[in-house]
């Protein structure tokens, strides 16, 4: 019986979980949850982050359904003891170097994205994203210059075998969807661009059947906007990818309606799975988000940790339902709470 790690986190997590959950167990499924605190409500259970429990929890499950994380309440706090050290914490510990982030536009909701309809149509694309490497956990500090000059430095890199690895999983989702790679860098600046893009051009040797094209990022931010049904498949850094999977959420509506995977390799063993917004502290308790990403994470789930494929298109068929139906939370111009867009999902679900 499959064990799914229930990781709410903080703000409007639990609320937008708690919907995802609730579609899982209607699938009639013989799966087991069990939850833990993260983030700042772990720093508030236990005076960390992440705690111990919480990570083993992580490690022995058969995937994690993870909610948001952030607390202003805690932002003066060193670094390591703040909630989003949780989330670096748990892509290390359980090695999950891959963000898979799908952005689609439900029909429907062509007047929710800021672009014209007729640019926006037909958008379905997959942002690979390298989660373990970059900025993110490269050496980083303040420092004084000789100067006398306060400073800050992050320092970004990747060696060959994580260029190779991400790389993999860019071509193997290109090869099941329109065999189109995107690779994203900045090539004509960066030392570890120029690595990145020599490591893909290897491995895409491997992939004949797959036509690479290579995309410096700012471009491939203007063209998101201009043309962003001419994208498939986009594989890029941790840096990078960060920016461009929130822009693609706008271009499909809201960041209500994005999903995400995290794994640890193509197989999709000990993925995480969680909606790419935030935490809103601001609209937690109030029943005004919208827990779409949250029930599509979990299709996520099912799909790449649990092999069922069918499972995760009845989930996605029922959430295509109740947009085309008129169920609508706010972020989408609706009046739905929280609890009602997870009901209106459910009775959509066959």
């Amino acid at each position: 019986m499959p064990l799914i790690a229930v990781l709410a986190g903080d703000g409007i997590g639990p609320e937008v979980t708690a919907e995802a959950r609730r579609v899982l167990e209607a699938l009639g499924l013989d799966l087991t949850f069990e939850e833990a605190p993260v983030g700042g409500a772990g720093y508030l259970a236990s005076g960390m982050p992440l705690p111990p429990d919480t990570l083993a929890l992580a490690k022995r499950a058969d995937a994690v359904l993870f909610g948001a994380i952030g607390d202003p309440r805690f932002d003066a706090l060193e670094r390591r003891l703040r909630p989003e050290a949780a989330l670096l914490g748990l892509r290390r510990e359980l090695g999950l170097f891959a963000n898979i982030r799908p952005a689609t536009l439900f029909p429907g909701l062509e007047d929710a994205s800021p672009l014209k309809p007729e640019v926006v149509a037909n958008l379905d694309i997959v942002i690979v994203r390298e989660l373990t490497g970059d900025v993110y956990f490269g050496e980083k500090g303040h420092r004084t210059t000789l100067e006398g000059l306060r400073q800050g430095y992050d320092h970004m890199s990747y060696d060959e075998r994580e260029v190779e690895r991400i790389a993999i999983v860019g071509f193997e989702m290109a090869k099941r969807r329109r065999r189109k790679l995107c690779s994203v860098d900045k090539a004509n600046v960066l030392e570890t661009s120029q690595l990145w893009r020599e490591v893909v051009n290897e491995v895409s040797v491997s992939y004949p059947e797959v036509a690479l094209t290579h995309m410096y990022v700012d471009n491939a931010a203007m063209q998101l906007v201009r043309r962003p049904s001419e994208f498939d498949v986009i594989v890029t850094g941790n840096l990078f990818g960060d920016i461009l999977s929130d822009q693609a959420s706008m271009c499909a509506g809201s960041i209500g309606m994005l999903p995400s995977a995290s794994l640890s390799d193509w197989s999709g063993a000990n993925g995480m799975y969680e909606p790419i917004h935030g935490s809103a502290p601001d609209i937690a308790g109030t029943g005004k988000a919208n827990p779409c990403a949250a029930i599509l994470s979990a299709a996520m789930l099912l799909r790449h940790s649990l092999a069922d494929e069918a499972s995760a298109q009845r989930i996605e068929a029922a959430v295509k339902a109740a947009i085309a139906s008129g169920a609508r939370t706010a972020d989408l111009g609706g009046t739905l709470s929280t609890r009602e867009m997870g009901d209106a999902v459910l009775r959509e679900l066959v």
